[in-house]
């Protein structure tokens, strides 16, 4: 196993209770905002210590509150990639990159600039963090890191302080640097996207606990957790009666709707996601009479919010359609994209 973590720790208003186990590559670490994600890289960083537990990483024992263990920081041999980047803003480009070479390492000289010409930051190395834009400040970060020869990468929200073209951009390199890198990375985000986009197994985690590992596609195409579906981005959720082993009643939208897969008795809820409903031109199963509640356009599709037209209390729904389809008079909820929630 690349890591084995189970951790506690406890803040006033707030517990950490994680534990979970992964097998290398590009893992992803989804939660809203204040769940505990970065709480999580940074115990395993050794800049936070839990109150007990134990953490493992590729055999090696960091942290183990039971034994006594507790590496310090320098000795995890782990590169953390924050938020700021933690440029040191009194420092010069090759003075940032430098810092993390001990002593005066024969090579050291020709190894910063071999990095400054990898991450395209050839004649830049004079100039402070101040004077550098966010992309240049990120990938000093990402120099200074692979610099320290790191057995595992920690990426704390890598990209929230940026925006547009420039996130994009980014993300397209820290791809191909990922692939190249070929070791362990954690990425922890609270954008869905962005987990689905760069991890091939994911942790979802919510109020400071981890509620569901797996491969990433295998989450979103069926999250199991009423939880895990809204983490996800599943807009639709509704509570459910369950009238039979393939049929229910949606409560929150006033519908009968049929599954393809079986009702299991832990079933509480059911997501569909608004991109895959369906519309239709008549009743018939599955298919619900809408009333437009309204209409917002993005730049390359249209969000339709509607309630059911014969429900009066029920809740709105999301669908996700090309701009340029007619809103429907009706909506199918296919069988095999209903999502089947604990």
């Amino acid at each position: 196993m690349a890591l084995q973590l189970k951790i506690r720790k406890r803040f006033s208003g707030f517990e950490l209770n994680a534990e979970f186990e992964t097998e290398g590559g590009c893992t992803g670490i989804l939660g809203a905002s204040g769940s505990g994600k970065s709480m999580i890289l940074k115990c395993v960083a050794g800049i936070e210590t839990p109150d007990e537990g134990r953490i493992a990483l590729n055999g090696r024992v960091l942290f183990d509150s039971k034994a006594g263990i507790n590496q310090p920081a320098r000795q995890r041999h782990v590169g953390y990639l924050f938020q700021s980047y933690a440029l040191f803003p009194a420092m010069t480009v090759e003075a940032n990159l430098g810092i993390v070479i001990p002593g005066k390492r024969n090579g050291k000289q020709a190894a910063i600039y071999e990095m400054l010409r990898r991450f395209q930051l050839s004649g830049l190395e004079k100039r402070y963090p101040s004077q550098l834009s966010g992309g240049q400040q990120q990938r000093v970060a990402l120099a200074r890191m692979l610099l320290s020869a790191p057995e595992v990468i920690l990426l704390d929200e890598p990209f929230s302080a940026l925006d547009g073209f420039l996130k994009d951009a980014l993300q397209t390199d820290m791809l191909e640097f990922i692939k190249e890198y070929g070791k362990d990375v954690f990425m922890v985000s609270h954008s869905r996207d962005e987990i689905y986009k760069f991890s091939s197994q994911m942790v979802v985690i919510s109020e400071g606990k981890s509620l569901l590992q797996g491969g990433t596609r295998d989450i979103f195409k069926n999250p199991g957790l009423m939880e895990a579906a809204r983490l996800t981005g599943c807009k639709n959720i509704s509570a459910i009666q369950r009238l039979g082993d393939y049929e229910l009643y949606a409560s929150d939208w006033n519908i009968r709707l049929m599954t393809k897969e079986k009702i299991g008795d832990s079933i509480r809820y059911i997501g569909i996601r608004g991109h895959t409903l369906i519309p239709a031109s008549q009743p018939g199963e599955n298919i619900m009479k809408i009333r437009l509640w309204g209409v917002t356009d993005t730049p390359f599709e249209r969000q339709v919010l509607f309630h059911n037209a014969e429900g009066e209390d029920s809740d709105r729904i999301w669908l996700i359609q090309d701009k340029n389809e007619n809103i429907p008079l009706f909506i199918q909820f296919p069988k095999e994209e209903i999502l089947l929630l604990s």
